[in-house]
């Protein structure tokens, strides 16, 4: 069945729902059969846009073989739930849900159902990651410390920074870490709007390993680094400039005052992430093929990152 398109339908047409319009419509596995969204004149400019048709939400899901939720979070619950009902697959933009109730709720209805649940937590098909997963590693990690910052723009102010931003590195840390942290500390605050515009965050994992997490969308500058330090070196990653150099024993580069250690220095080509993450999508929908991202991973990082929001309102 790989050369079967999946017809999908988007709710959602806002600044990211767009690009999902767009990719959706031009995908090598995807058809876009139409969009909604609650503001008329912005369904109208997107479909136009993207070539497909403006229906009505109970219309949509009729005539899609699959939705894609890219409103804003407060709407996925009730989106997804009746996509689910429907018997339609659903893909929601990160995060799963506003609340943790919710997300077991929809985990348990496409379980019910048996429908594929999928949850766009975008940097998992990304070129930058799978580097970082196949590179040499600096031996056991220990250690990790994850920068996510950009100046203010003033869109996804609905919510704050940890489900804006930071939750991509949780999801992240998470995935390298293989586990759940057992502690989580916080600070944070709202500086350009009414919910925290930066965060840091300390996770602690079982063992004692942990990670620090710093997000921003107030910053002076945009910046984007993963530092991991293990029991051998560090893999510095810059996700800005697309290099990636980890110090270990054995590294090709020779360190005059490490003998035995080197720098292993590699990069990446970026690739379509959103188109790679639809193909996922639809190769689960059509092919059966396991789902990257599913319900139960996005809970996790829905876990933590409300956890991390609780840390914060608690400090």
């Amino acid at each position: 069945m790989a050369d079967r398109q999946l017809g999908i339908g988007l709710l959602g047409a806002g600044h990211f729902g767009r690009f999902h319009a767009l990719k959706l419509s031009a995908g090598r596995r995807t058809r876009l059969v139409g969009l909604h969204d609650a503001d008329p004149a912005r369904a109208a400019a997107v479909a136009a846009e993207a070539g497909c048709p403006v229906l009505d939400q109970a219309a949509l899901i009729a005539a899609a073989e699959a939705i894609v939720i890219a409103a804003p979070t407060a709407f996925h619950f009730d989106l997804a739930r009746a996509a689910l009902l429907a018997g339609k697959p659903v893909f929601i933009e990160k995060p799963i849900a506003a609340t943790l109730e919710q997300a077991d709720a929809l985990i348990a209805l496409a379980a019910e159902r048996r429908l594929p649940l999928a949850v766009g937590h975008i940097e998992r098909f990304s070129a930058a990651f799978q580097a970082v997963v196949g590179a040499e590693t600096g031996g056991r990690a220990l250690s990790w410390e994850a920068v996510r910052a950009a100046p203010f723009r003033p869109r996804s102010l609905d919510v704050s920074v940890v489900l804006d931003l930071m939750i991509h590195d949780i999801d992240l840390v998470l995935a390298l870490a293989g586990e759940s942290p057992t502690d989580i500390q916080a600070v944070g605050a709202a500086v350009a709007s009414d919910r925290p515009d930066f965060a840091v965050a300390r996770l602690t994992f079982p063992g004692g390993r942990a990670a620090t997490i710093t997000a921003s969308r107030v910053s002076l500058v945009l910046e984007r680094r993963l530092r991991i330090l293990g029991t051998e070196g560090e893999t510095s990653v810059n996700f800005l400039d697309r290099t990636l150099a980890t110090l270990r024993r054995g590294g090709a580069e020779p360190v005059a005052t490490m003998p035995g250690s080197g720098i292993d220095r590699g990069g990446w080509t970026d690739h379509d992430s959103l188109e790679a993450e639809h193909d996922s999508f639809a190769a689960a929908v059509l092919d059966g093929a396991p789902l990257v991202v599913d319900g139960a991973t996005g809970r996790r990082a829905l876990a933590v990152a409300l956890a991390v929001e609780a840390a914060i309102a608690a400090g």
